[in-house]
């Protein structure tokens, strides 16, 4: 999102916590780049996180005068900037911050007693001024229908859905389709990969995972023989497993969900949990199939139903139906947003 927005504002300049160049495209290097005083904080670049308590005043600290357009990217505290009066502060949010609103319960409980602790103490402050900044904000454009609802009920704010753009053009159909199922993506709690895990160890069904995060010990330890795990992969070879497995396998709720979009685009089916953003990138039946409860029961029924009639979900009808997904419609979106 960050790059379309670079390729729609070519001298604007860029405010962040943390820059690791290392990790980012030459389109985003080409703009000017500040970062708060996180980034001379040790390990900045990968311990950043630690650092949340902190961030919010780190975001005062930014000087941003003298800019008409602010464009907040938000799905941790980005939109607390300080803009000028008459200065225009549009914020994309992606999701309001999942581990002090509805995944609360979720991340507490599976972190350890220190940091439990920490949270209990933090996230009340941290959800009241969360709150506050939102009413600093001009306009909230939200990156799903989904994620609309949420900006309504925490922040009481009205938002106009743009979705995201994915590079459908970079994906392409492989004639060959391997015997094995994809799950793709972070190995943490609430992306479910252990419900993935769970079901495939019960239909002895081959699948493959990318990925990593705090789960992946836990995930290999019980996993049986017929569960690949790949790690962390390139872009290249993501490619690859998205256009040629049977199909992905996508168990969590997500904001919008972006692999699932770039899996369709590659030709292949999903089988998603009947909830968030999949709801609005999968059509049932002819894009994908969904389950409706979070067991492995539930999912290999999914599974079942889909390779019973496999045959019928046609590859090119699939990437057709993500087109409007692309890079070039949320562009187009946003400047109309703009006027």
């Amino acid at each position: 999102m960050l790059e379309a927005l670079c390729e729609m504002f070519p001298d604007a300049d860029i405010f962040t916590h943390v820059y690791n160049q290392d990790a980012i495209s030459s389109t985003i290097k080409k703009h000017t780049i500040t970062t708060s005083f996180i980034a001379s904080l040790p390990w900045a670049t990968r311990l950043y996180q630690s650092y949340l308590p902190l961030m919010p005043m780190a975001l005062k600290r930014l000087d941003l005068s003298g800019y008409d357009l602010v464009i907040s990217s938000e799905s941790g505290p980005a939109k607390g900037v300080v803009v000028d009066s008459d200065a225009r502060h549009i914020c994309y949010c992606h999701t309001p911050m999942r581990y002090i609103w509805d995944m609360y319960d979720v991340y507490r409980k599976n972190a350890r007693f220190p940091t439990r602790i920490f949270m209990s103490l933090l996230v009340p402050w941290l959800r009241k001024w969360d709150i506050s900044t939102a009413n600093g904000v001009d306009e909230f454009v939200a990156n799903s229908f989904f994620v609309q609802q949420r900006i309504k009920n925490i922040y009481n704010r009205e938002s106009r859905v743009i979705y995201p753009p994915v590079s459908i053009e970079e994906f392409s159909i492989s004639d060959q389709v391997d015997d094995y199922y994809l799950y793709a993506g972070e190995l943490t709690q609430y992306k479910q990969p252990q419900l993935a895990v769970q079901a495939f160890n019960e239909s002895g069904r081959r699948l493959v995972v990318i990925g990593e995060g705090g789960m992946e010990s836990e995930l290999k330890a019980f996993a049986n023989s017929n569960i690949q795990f790949l790690g962390r992969l390139p872009i290249d070879q993501m490619k690859y497993h998205f256009s040629h497995c049977k199909a992905l396998i996508f168990p969590g709720i997500e904001d919008f969900g972006i692999i699932p979009v770039e899996v369709m685009a590659s030709g292949r089916p999903v089988i998603a949990y009947r909830a968030g953003g999949a709801l609005e990138t999968v059509i049932e039946g002819e894009t994908g199939v969904f389950f409706d409860s979070q067991t492995p029961k539930s999912l290999n029924a999914a599974i079942d139903q889909l390779e019973n009639r496999l045959e019928g979900f046609k590859p090119a009808q699939i990437r057709a139906d993500v087109e409007h997904f692309s890079r070039s419609s949320f562009i187009k979106a946003f400047q109309s947003l703009l006027g």
